[in-house]
């Protein structure tokens, strides 16, 4: 019997992936679960975005079970293709279809959810807290991916944390397109002009690729959903851009970029350029030129900022707080110098651009992320084989931005296009750099049934706080009998009562 304990102690310990033993649960300490020589490398992924989803992928596909165990820390159990945000905001492709399973496509590695709050490299130890507020716990391994991209860059704006909403998630795309429908449905409802002009004014904070996607789609579908009310016309609605620059989406150039403010502007969007938010407290917008009205729908789309948990690592970072790395995304400090066993890439990490000027890091887009992580786990399967990893190389082959329904502009291979042209290659590009067979099928099925039927336009606001109907209930049922009564029409006792 002692020996067939021992067999299943052994082989519970090898399913637990990439050694994510806590202390706690082994009822051993940490240090025990350090790595030991002649057993299979652990190789930790910190972070399940585009960075975490390709290198694992690609890290299984080169590797065999037997020759590295393989774990994905992250606290959402799926990967947010965010260029697609945007239509998800507006209704043109299902929320789901924009997210792709860890699980699902990560067979064989361990997916654990949980945030990663902070990492001793030169222990090979990292902590992780659960997501439940279960008590944090340490894990050990071999081989360090850091992908952790990058969070909103927030700025100490009275109000702003209060009334504000970011735009990087599934879940924010979801919680504006139902704010922005049920604050519709209010003012339908209402005869005060105050509050009617207060619930109809959105206001997106950032000029760059996701305040404008943004706007564009979700000032599109706002549009067409003012048919299905009785009392609000296109005209009522108000949105309005707020850019501290003097233009909008800088990537695409002068050119483009002026097209793309005429546009919105023929549109009725209210674009303020080389202006700052100075507060929003209670929802008074006020701005640096002396303008100043309420809104109940503000969105902060001003730029990012690389992970801070990055803060709490003994990783060489840069003056931005991300993490220095060679162009073989092997993490190096100032001097060049190669941390062993540490790799990085995608928004968190300062990877040298070869196609640009010397000190010229690549830009956080999706293009460079896809690809630094398929780079990234094949460099470090070479590594793992003794062989020396290659330097990431890729030249931007050019930018699509999607303005709203068959409008929008791109940029490819230095040719310009606008208009419903660009759009085709807006939606074309991201369907196929979206990750999974089965979600490329499921968005062009979402797109193939809107040429069929109208916008869906109902707000399912209510799902943000689920469980009020059944407290308001609750609530009720708690009163006396009398008192139910009463509520009830007529004051007829209510059935089943005595």
């Amino acid at each position: 019997m002692a020996t067939l304990a021992r067999s299943l102690a052994v082989t519970a310990a090898a399913v637990a992936g990439a050694g994510a033993v806590a202390a706690r649960t082994a009822g051993r300490r940490a240090e025990d679960l350090r790595p030991v020589q002649g057993r299979t490398p652990r190789i930790l992924i910190a972070g399940g975005g585009y960075i975490g989803l390709y290198t694992a992928f690609t890290l299984r596909k080169k590797l065999g079970r037997a020759d590295a165990e393989i774990a994905v820390v992250d606290p959402r159990p799926y990967m947010t293709y965010q260029p697609f945000l945007p239509e998800a905001a507006a209704g043109s492709i299902e929320p789901r279809h924009v997210v792709t399973s860890l699980r699902r496509e990560l067979s064989g590695t361990t997916v654990l959810t949980g945030n990663i709050t902070s990492i001793r490299h030169a222990e090979r130890k990292a902590v992780i807290a659960p997501v439940n507020g279960d008590e944090p716990y340490e894990v050990t391994y071999d081989h360090l991916v850091v992908g952790l991209g990058s969070v909103a860059r927030t700025l100490p704006i009275p109000g702003l944390a209060e009334n504000a909403i970011g735009f990087k998630h599934i879940e924010e795309a979801t919680a504006l397109r139902n704010q922005v429908l049920n604050t519709m449905a209010l003012a339908d409802s209402t005869w005060d002009p105050e509050k009617r002009r207060r619930m109809l004014t959105f206001v997106f904070v950032g000029g760059g690729f996701a305040g404008i996607e943004a706007i564009g789609e979700v000032e599109d579908m706002a549009r067409a959903a003012t048919k299905e009310y009785s009392s609000l016309e296109p005209e009522d609605l108000r949105f309005v851009i707020v850019e501290g620059a003097g233009r909008i989406l800088p990537e695409l150039g002068e050119e483009l970029g002026g097209y793309a403010l005429e546009q919105l502007r023929d549109r009725g969007v209210e674009i303020h350029l080389n202006t700052f938010l100075q507060s929003c407290v209670d929802g008074r917008v006020e701005l640096s030129t002396g303008e100043s009205f309420e809104a109940d729908t503000i969105v902060w789309t001003a730029g990012v900022k690389a992970n801070p948990v990055l803060a709490r690592t003994d990783l060489p970072l840069d003056e931005r707080g991300r993490v220095r790395t060679l162009a073989t995304l092997q993490v190096a400090d100032a001097e060049g110098n190669v941390v062993p066993d540490a790799w990085a890439a995608g928004d968190c990490a300062a990877v040298p651009d070869l196609t640009q000027d010397p000190g010229v890091t690549t830009a956080p887009t999706a293009q460079h992320a896809v690809r630094q992580g398929k780079q990234l786990g094949k460099n470090l399967a070479l590594a793992l084989r003794g062989e020396a990893p290659e330097e990431y190389r890729h030249e931007n082959i050019g930018t699509v931005a999607s303005l709203g329904l068959y409008k929008g502009v791109a940029q490819l291979k230095g040719y310009k296009f606008r208009g419903p042209l660009a759009w085709f290659m807006h939606r074309s590009y991201h369907v196929l750099a979206m990750p999974s067979f089965e979600r490329k099928v499921r968005i062009l099925a979402d797109w193939t049934e809107a040429l069929f039927f109208r916008r869906e336009l109902v707000s399912l606001g209510a799902m943000h706080d689920p469980r009020a109907a059944f407290e308001a209930a609750a609530a009720t049922d708690g009163r006396p009998a009398e008192d139910r009564a009463a509520a009830l029409p007529g004051g007829k006792q209510p059935s089943g009562t005595q």
